[in-house]
């Protein structure tokens, strides 16, 4: 990626550890970054594997007093943010200022679902994972080990969808409009094209 202001990651249908490195790489280079749709990305392996493995994970305590650490994230969005954390040198004033140009996200909130998202393609799952693989959805696993908001997401991504095809009815409707409106004017501008044209537009 080249720098630019903030990048939006659509991180639908990802692989969870090569976007997080690809990602982790990038706010260390400067670039800030977006992920939405962090409960669409997906993890290799069977949704009973991954579960235990969580709870493996989870297991990890201190001993003596364990509401000192280590915190285990139940929602999609904190699990991408700590995977990407565990990528980057977290504990130097670097990786704490390359942190702070992260942002995840569960669906597409206010404002990015107006912006343009985009993809990366060396991290798409039918890129890198054979068809007859095994993959869990990020959403199921946060579901399954204990986070209660999945279906309040699907109603506010079904609004923000109904939302999305009606701007985009406007939109084909305003640019057929258009369309037929230069094709009807193309006899009284060809003139002025050429002007145009002449003078290097």
């Amino acid at each position: 990626m080249v720098l630019t202001k903030t990048r939006v990651i659509d991180g639908r249908d990802h692989l969870l550890g090569r976007l997080a490195s690809i990602v982790a790489k990038e706010l260390l280079a400067g670039q800030s970054i977006v992920i939405v749709r962090c409960d669409e990305i997906c993890i290799s392996g069977s949704l009973t594997r991954n579960r235990i493995k969580y709870a493996q994970f989870r297991a990890k305590k201190m001993n003596t007093n364990p509401g000192r650490g280590p915190f285990h994230q139940k929602s999609p969005a904190l699990m991408v943010w700590r995977t990407i954390r565990g990528m980057i040198h977290q504990k130097t004033a670097r990786g704490q200022e390359a942190l702070k140009r992260l942002s995840t996200f569960e669906g597409i909130p206010a404002p990015y679902d107006k912006q343009k998202r985009v993809v990366v393609p060396a991290a798409l799952r039918v890129m890198r994972l054979k068809a007859q693989r095994d993959f869990t959805v990020m959403g199921d696993l946060a579901h399954s080990v204990g986070w209660k908001h999945r279906d309040l997401l699907k109603k506010l991504e079904s609004r923000r969808k109904e939302d999305a095809s009606e701007f985009y009815a406007k939109k084909k409707e305003t640019l057929l409009a258009r369309r037929k409106a230069e094709s009807d004017a193309s006899d009284e501008l060809a003139k002025v094209n050429e002007v145009l044209a002449a003078a290097g537009y």
